[in-house]
């Protein structure tokens, strides 16, 4: 008997898996634009992951082509050391991206294990949980990180990383924890909890897998979060300068080759500016195309 039903088990699986992924393509011919998205941050991530191992660490000096404008050498110029911008981008990417990975997936994990546990149980570990997002909620994430700076070089992406999701998951935990609220109450999870499935058992088989799509869209949110605050954070000068990163770039830019008052700097300034509105503008285009994907009534329309 069980020689009939396996056959017929995978065979389901596998047409669930084809009607899923020709779904995913027709969402995406119906906007080529999401199809853009999805190559460009394909780029970006290719570009993090094999850029910086094709360049030369560090990049050449050139003393005679002190902060150019761009030309067919140098697509966007070089910087006040001769050295060319779009390679400056290329390595520094990696910082930024992998920081970003870095903070979305702990921001996502953390959020959602509290989110789901809290609106699961209820009663006390909801009010215990909760209460300590709420606390997390208050902390002021910049004045926190000008204390750190102190003991802490952030030279590294895991460092950073790890500080900026350890500050950012209070707002995930409370909206899965609302998401939870609403779905414990459907049939197949009163069901589940009917037949004395464990805990973990609802919230990892039945719980989790429904909510993949929303935990899914709010990585790649929190990805561009990242982005900002640690860009933003190395502009203001509030973290030393000890990596190449884009916010590095864009202080340098202002500040040492005056890109706002010098036409040949400019370049200088807008290598790392266009990196950031393409990154966000290929991770909104990919969060549409989730939305669609995965919510049924977009879909009928």
């Amino acid at each position: 008997m069980s020689a009939t039903l396996i056959p017929e088990t995978g065979s389901a699986a596998s047409t669930l898996r084809r009607n899923f992924w020709q779904g995913v393509w027709r969402v995406m011919r119906r906007k080529p634009s999401r199809l853009v998205g999805v190559v460009i941050l394909a780029g970006f991530v290719v570009m993090a992951v094999l850029g910086p191992m094709l360049l030369p660490d560090p990049l050449p000096n050139d003393p005679t082509a002190i902060t150019r404008p761009p030309s067919w050498e140098h697509w966007l110029g070089t910087d006040p050391q001769g050295r060319d911008v779009l390679a400056l981008v290329v390595t520094g990417s990696r910082y930024v991206l992998l920081t970003a990975a870095i903070t979305a997936v702990i921001t996502v994990v953390v959020g959602t294990s509290i989110g789901l546990f809290s609106g699961f149980k209820r009663g006390r570990w909801d009010t215990v949980l909760m209460r300590l997002t709420d606390m997390k909620l208050t902390i002021p994430g910049l004045p926190l990180l000008l204390v750190l700076a102190t003991v802490w070089r952030f030279g590294s992406p895991w460092q950073m990383g790890l500080v900026l999701g350890l500050l950012g998951w209070g707002g995930v935990a409370r909206a899965v924890r609302s998401q939870t609220l609403s779905l414990r109450e459907r049939g197949f999870i009163e069901a589940a909890r009917g037949l004395g499935l464990s805990t973990t058992h609802i919230i990892g088989k039945e719980l989790l897998p429904s909510m993949a799509p929303y935990i899914a869209m709010n990585m790649l949110i929190s990805v561009t979060g990242a982005v900002y605050s640690q860009v933003g954070l190395f502009f203001l000068g509030v973290l030393p300068y000890e990596s190449d990163n884009w916010g590095v770039m864009l202080n340098l830019a202002v500040f040492q080759a005056g890109a706002l008052i010098t036409p040949n700097a400019l370049g200088y300034l807008l290598g790392p500016l266009l990196a950031i509105l393409l990154l966000t503008l290929a991770i909104v285009l990919v969060v549409d195309a989730m939305d669609e994907i995965f919510n049924p009534r977009l879909r009928e329309e």
